[in-house]
């Protein structure tokens, strides 16, 4: 059963056609990497199967108007961008994740102390973890960000653009976090060779429209990658990974 669904989903802004009665379905367990150009309609894809842009055609499952403590208790979502103006501490940004599981804004339980500094270690925050939120990089607050869904620990996680901004170190981190984590993941990228590594498929979306869906082998091939991104490139496996070159 798919944990996440859009069905013939249609999303306009204003005059313009976003996205073109796209049916999708994320499975427990699955990671599925979301690729293609600019303004395709990844993030809005994410956003709509989270509840957060309305469609002007189709449905989604859950439905939008799910309760938002009952939403987070079935998915987390990490958007492309996020701004803090207060100085909480970073383990405070990330305890926001378990609210959905309090039974009072102020309580904390062992589990959730334990979520927690699991997702500060997954992430390799945990030194910093008493650091004022809007008073570390971007992508240290990307890192913090990722951390505060992993410790939601809800059954599907979204996520838009999660190695903006990452040196190699820490996106191996992210990367790895992602790979162990027991829900199901659907993540929008423009990092080609991260999809190939981590996901199970691979959507393809231009204009609006989902136009390949398959194993990474069978998406990331030179002529798709020139028909959709209108670039000459070289695919190449070496150690059982496969690496987009150009």
């Amino acid at each position: 059963m798919a944990s996440l669904k859009l069905a013939g989903a249609t999303v306009r802004y204003g005059e313009r056609v976003v996205l073109r009665e796209v049916s999708f379905a994320l499975a427990a367990g699955e990671r599925v990497a979301l690729i293609g150009p600019n303004g395709s309609g990844k993030t809005t894809l994410l956003r709509a199967l989270a509840g957060l842009m309305p469609l002007s055609a189709g449905t989604v499952q859950p439905p939008r108007g799910t309760p938002r403590r009952a939403m987070a208790k079935l998915l987390a979502y990490v958007p492309q961008e996020e701004y803090w103006e207060f100085p909480f501490p970073v383990v405070e940004v990330v305890a926001c994740g378990r609210y959905a599981h309090s039974d009072s804004l102020f309580g904390e339980s062992a589990e959730d102390r334990e979520a927690v500094d699991a997702a500060l270690v997954a992430v390799d925050m945990e030194s910093m973890r008493d650091r004022p939120i809007n008073a570390i990089s971007g992508g240290e607050r990307r890192r913090a960000i990722l951390a505060r869904a992993l410790a939601q620990r809800a059954p599907a996680m979204l996520l838009d653009e999660p190695t903006t901004a990452l040196d190699l170190g820490h996106r191996e981190a992210v990367l790895g976090a992602v790979r162990e984590y027991r829900g199901a993941v659907l993540f929008a990228t423009h990092d080609l060779d991260a999809a190939a590594a981590i996901a199970d498929r691979i959507v393809v979306l231009a204009d609006g429209e989902i136009v390949m869906d398959g194993a990474p082998r069978a998406v990331l091939t030179e002529a798709l990658l020139a028909d959709v991104f209108g670039v000459k490139a070289r695919v190449l496996e070496e150690g059982g990974r496969l690496h987009v070159l150009l």
